[in-house]
């Protein structure tokens, strides 16, 4: 029984219960459960008494006690049950409780302390001076808390007996002491509360702590969160008698914070009468072989990630080739329509709708392309900070009004190397994925920063190179997501939202551009409290490239000669009308032997060889080589609706090389054809 020494009746003197043990405990309660405040509480005759006090401002942390009218905790100890209050100020019995305005004693959450006997001895509280829905997970970590906060006010009451246990080991602590302190594993003995009476070097120095240090702590007060209701249920199990050892392979916290896995074996040691003594605990590190399985399982996990976007991607290659053809010829037609419509015409909403919608579906083959790594990058250093800020308007404008937009920009960020179009894809989808995961409003933060990514980091993601990187995260505070849902985001066509609402396509294209671009992206996310996605790019030791100037209003014409090689008709014809109303004199064939044929039997110079990459017998780049001999004045644009190796390399356009990507309209056309004409690459 524990009664408090400034109540009525028999207790412990207070230097036999001080009050730093219980703050440490509450101390741990408000970080687990991410609040302000926290107390260990009892009740004597008149008074609330705060055994352990985090966060309650000057006055309570020095006097340590509040009058009963000002108590919460004192229902929690009477009825032997937990309280939970999300505003107090609405609450139909604590709304009138001095303590809500005194102390911003708002919202609340209180479990009991009850000994191993069942009887209720104070509480574990944490409290927030603004409301809060408190969870039952986090009831749950109170409770598990709880256990440890109970035990250590029965252990202070027991020294005696606990003093005799270890007078009992001292008769053979001789003869064991060598063997103890000299074994190449941990070792702790523990009594029966989970308190360690002694532990061995080699513990002392897995964990960083000192013997002293060690000596009456909780195992649970170094055991990792997740990992502390497991531990106290089999060494239940332990001391009651329903095992005679377990074994189990846990997380302890070491002195720096870092995290030490170890294989424990615990076996429980009896004295003559078969009476439960202590427990004896052996340890293996283990936590280098921990690292190897779980690098091993990331490397597998990407390694199934690549085959199955590889899969899904050469379906989705081939698909968008040929619908970019078709979008070709539906959005050409359409501008050529429209360009020739008075203003009052009654078709110009349907064609502009059309227009619209075909644009849409380009957007979406796009996507396709970008998740499946098909896709032509043309890629420059570039300022990733300027890239932001380029982006800024067009991301506010995005996010809306209810979700506050930060942005922290490391001023000496180093230059990448990226498409600026792709990149600027990659922060839009991001910052839509955050949007869409605040329904009410939230906060948004986009920063860059240079890091380095060391070894240790690449043996967790083994497919990343160590080096100099840049990193942009995009961090909201929306819902979260579950591991389950963390393990699908990359994958194309997955979505949590509900039909009609999203393709699945936008995660898996932010994975799809980076991975091409030599990147990779990281997420990390908990449930309530938002997601942090992080993109790392190679940083590049060249200077940002200015930009280039922005294409006039007036499309360009001319009279050069043009050689269109086009095996889809359609795209072809639309082509060939384009290019001949802007002037040029187009010779046209549908593969590259009929190109040949024509460029042979044309008398005059050939300017221009406009020519698709992929085509049946002869690809786009031979027919190039071929005019290279025959007609070495033309210049070449190639035209393409995803990648192929004639022109690019792993997805990057060759240097030297006009390439045009489909779909396009006819003013995209006309500046490229001028543009090569020029020899000036896009």
């Amino acid at each position: 029984m524990i009664i408090d020494p400034r109540s009525p009746g028999p207790g412990l003197p207070d230097s036999e219960i001080p009050d730093e043990a219980f703050d440490r405990f509450a101390r741990l309660a408000a970080a687990l459960l991410h609040a302000p405040s926290a107390l260990v509480t009892v009740l004597g005759r008149d008074r609330q008494l705060f055994r352990g006090c985090v966060g309650m401002g000057e006055t309570l942390a020095a006097t340590r006690e509040t009058p009963l009218t000002h108590s919460f905790c004192r229902y929690v100890i009477d009825s032997g049950e937990p309280l939970v209050v999300e505003d107090a100020r609405r609450h139909p019995v604590l709304r009138g409780n001095p303590a809500v305005e005194e102390h911003g004693v708002v919202a609340y959450a209180g479990v009991p302390l009850a000994t191993r006997g069942g009887r209720t001895v104070g509480s574990l509280c944490v409290i927030s001076p603004t409301p809060r829905a408190w969870t039952g997970a986090e009831v749950a970590i109170l409770r598990d808390l709880a256990l440890s906060v109970a035990a250590e006010m029965e252990w202070r009451t027991e020294q005696a007996e606990r003093r005799r246990t270890e007078e009992a080991l001292g008769a053979s602590e001789s003869q064991l002491r060598a063997i103890f302190d000299e074994a190449a594993v941990g070792m702790a003995v523990v009594d029966l509360d989970g308190r360690l009476v002694r532990t061995n070097r080699a513990l002392q120095s897995m964990l960083g702590y000192g013997a002293d240090e060690l000596h009456a702590m909780l195992f649970s007060e170094i055991t990792h969160p997740d990992d502390v209701g497991t531990d106290w249920e089999l060494f239940g199990d332990l001391v009651a008698g329903e095992r005679t050892h377990y074994q189990v392979e846990k997380r302890y916290f070491r002195a720096d914070g870092s995290i030490l896995w170890t294989h424990l074996n615990v076996s429980l040691v009896r004295d003559a009468e078969s009476a439960p003594c202590f427990t004896v605990g052996i340890m293996e590190d283990v936590t280098e072989r921990r690292r190897a399985e779980e690098a091993l399982r990331q490397s597998q996990d990407e390694l199934l990630q690549a085959q199955k976007m590889e899969t899904v991607g050469r379906l989705a290659g081939g698909v968008a080739h040929d619908f970019n053809n078709l979008l070709t010829v539906i959005k050409g037609n359409t501008q050529l329509l429209l360009a020739e419509l008075p203003p009052g015409s009654p078709m110009r909403e349907e064609l502009e709708e059309i227009d619209g919608v075909s644009g849409r579906a380009a957007d979406l083959t796009r996507q396709l392309l970008a998740f499946s790594r098909r896709q032509v990058l043309q890629p420059r250093v570039l300022d990733l900070n300027a890239a932001v800020a380029d982006a800024d308007r067009l991301l506010r404008r995005l996010l809306g009004e209810d979700v506050e937009f930060r942005t922290t920009l490391d001023p000496a960020l180093g230059a990448v190397r990226a498409d600026p179009g792709q990149l600027e894809q990659v922060l839009m989808n991001l910052a839509v994925n955050a949007r869409d995961a605040m329904p009410r409003g939230g906060k948004l933060t986009l920063e860059t920063r240079n890091v380095w990514l060391d070894a240790e980091y690449t043996l967790r993601h083994p497919s990343v190179a160590p080096g100099p990187y840049v990193m942009v995260a995009v961090s909201d505070t929306g819902h979260g997501m579950d591991a389950g849902t963390q393990a699908r985001i990359f994958d194309p066509f997955f979505t949590t939202k509900e039909p009609g609402k999203g393709t699945g396509l936008g995660l898996a294209t932010v994975y799809g551009i980076v991975r091409q671009s030599g990147g990779h992206v990281w997420v990390y996310s908990e449930v309530g409290r938002g997601t942090s996605f992080k993109v790392y790019l190679p940083r590049a030791d060249e200077a940002p490239e200015p930009e280039s100037a922005l294409a006039g209003a007036e499309l360009p014409r001319g009279t050069e000669t043009i050689l269109l090689v086009e095996d889809d008709d359609g795209v072809r014809r639309l082509a060939r009308r384009v290019l001949s109303r802007a002037g040029y004199e187009v010779l046209e064939a549908p593969d590259g032997h009929e190109a040949l044929t024509a460029a042979a039997a044309h008398p005059g110079p050939i300017h221009l060889v406009v020519t698709d990459v992929v085509m049946p017998g002869m690809s786009g780049r031979e027919v190039a080589e071929r005019m290279a001999a025959a007609r070495p004045e033309a210049e070449v644009l190639y035209t393409s609706g995803y990648t192929d190796d004639a022109i690019v390399h792993h997805g990057v356009l060759d240097d030297g090389m006009a390439f045009l990507q489909k779909p396009f309209d006819p003013s995209t056309l006309l500046r490229a054809v001028r543009g090569a004409l020029n020899r000036t690459v896009l």
